[in-house]
């Protein structure tokens, strides 16, 4: 799992919706984002992309202070794997990062191989 979230913090996601489809991505970003709204597609922020989000159940209360709700946003960053395979993380990931495979609602995802190495760092090994 994650070392950046909890799943006490995800008990009210019942969806996630993808954007681009996460099968090609070794990894995705994960953070918690404060938006208004408990469902469709939250603003965004950051430098790179969006490649999902999730989305909250009608039990989620806002946070009283704010009136937001956190919901979980799945991102890559111009610099990540995906655009720069020969770039700083060719081997090794953010710690944010997860394999997308592993993502479910109220599951914070895990790290694999795949997304801490990089496919092409597991192919060499294997040869």
């Amino acid at each position: 799992m994650s070392s950046l979230l909890h799943e006490s913090e995800l008990r009210h996601e019942s969806d996630v919706v993808w954007l681009e489809d996460p099968t090609p991505l070794d990894y995705v970003r994960q953070a918690l984002d404060k938006t208004p709204r408990r469902r469709g597609k939250p603003r965004y922020h950051r430098d790179g992309r969006m490649i999902g989000y999730t989305e909250l159940d009608q039990h989620a209360e806002a946070d009283p202070d704010s009136g937001l709700h956190r919901r979980r946003v799945f991102f890559l960053l111009p610099h990540d794997r995906d655009t720069q395979p020969h770039g700083v993380y060719q081997i090794g990931a953010p710690g944010e990062a997860i394999d997308p495979r592993t993502i479910e609602p109220g599951r914070v995802g895990e790290k694999t191989p795949r997304s801490q190495q990089g496919t092409t760092a597991i192919a060499a090994a294997s040869s």
